[in-house]
């Protein structure tokens, strides 16, 4: 059960998958909370919050990111402000996909749009006298070229200018947000912290978070279908249970000393490992082909700033049974 406190937190994007497990750990802390959607109208989302434990203590209001002025009402007397609304674009307002486009349309399609859009919800919350701001970004952020054998949080960025030549403009958006995001901060003297998660496993809040991996493949696989591969790719994935990964939202807003970037992850298998995990809980599953070659190792990180929080993490084991177990649970017939 919640205990109920007088501090008020501002959930931007509490309808998206981590906006909306942000919200439901807010509520089991007592706190109340000011939850963002572009159309709280829309049924299909904001039923699902409004039935979450505590929601008695849930307002929702609507506001675009595009817009910082359609923050300020969530974001007065907030105590801290989440924002969990950038969610990765792999396609433009033209309809050219990320990966098609030139650095110009990629950068006005791509990358300003999500980098203006959180510098946007940060103006709203500095302007409302917001200290405390935590982001949802990406380990896409962490990926220095060369690579290193094992990364950590403090030392290691992607280079934006190199994932561009590279037309990865989804990843880049995220380097250049969080450059962006912590310069803000630090002129405005804000506590920053910054989650960066990946593969986001366990229970989801609301029907439409099915339609999003690792859940759309997961089903496959318990239907009889293929799951994310035809082939076992030669490469690793990163994870963490949904659960866990909102308490170390809320644990970074509750830790004074907490700032900066925090990876927002269990650890990282191959995917070799996770197809054989998969197959000692699903038994007659769909496996993929093979994979050629000799097996790459694994992405390595420190995990010192994340286990400063203070919060506990399923491993990979517990997010691929739990997961299988609730879909398979039918929770939302």
């Amino acid at each position: 059960m919640s205990v109920e406190n007088n501090k008020i937190v501002c959930v931007a994007g509490a309808s998206g998958l981590v906006g909306s497990n942000i919200t439901r750990a807010a509520l089991l802390k007592g706190y109340r909370v000011n939850g963002t959607m572009r159309d709280c109208s829309d049924r299909t989302k904001s039923a699902f919050l409004e039935s979450l434990e505590g929601s008695g203590r849930l307002q929702l209001y609507n506001a675009n990111m595009s817009c910082e002025e359609d923050f300020n009402e969530a974001t007065r007397n907030a105590d801290g402000v989440f924002i969990a609304t950038l969610i990765p674009v792999y396609q433009g307002f033209s309809g050219i996909f990320a990966r098609d486009m030139n650095d110009e349309q990629g950068y006005q399609e791509i990358i300003l749009p999500t980098v203006n859009g959180c510098l946007n919800i940060m103006r709203s919350a500095i302007s409302n006298g917001v200290k405390k701001i935590i982001i949802c970004s990406s380990t896409s952020s962490t990926n220095p070229v060369p690579s290193v054998p094992v990364k950590n949080e403090l030392e290691h960025w992607s280079d934006e200018h190199e994932q561009c030549r590279a037309k990865k403009y989804t990843s880049a958006t995220k380097t250049v947000m969080e450059k962006a995001a912590l310069k803000l901060a630090e002129a405005h003297n804000v506590r920053l912290s910054i989650i960066m998660p990946t593969g986001m496993f366990g229970p989801v809040i609301m029907p439409r978070h099915l339609d999003g991996n690792p859940h759309v493949w997961l089903q496959r696989l318990i239907g009889g279908g293929q799951g994310r591969h035809e082939q076992v790719p030669n490469d690793s994935m990163s994870m963490s249970h949904l659960h866990d990964l909102a308490n170390l939202f809320i644990a970074a807003y509750e830790n004074p000393e907490a700032r900066g970037r925090y990876f927002g992850v269990f650890d990282s298998w191959h995917w070799q490992d996770i197809y054989r995990e998969l197959k000692n809980i699903l038994p007659h599953m769909q496996m993929p082909k093979p994979m050629d070659g000799e097996a790459k190792a694994a992405t390595k990180f420190d995990f010192t700033r994340r286990d400063s929080l203070g919060v506990s993490f399923r491993n990979i084991e517990s997010c691929l049974r739990e997961t299988v177990d609730w879909i398979k649970s039918k929770p939302f017939e």
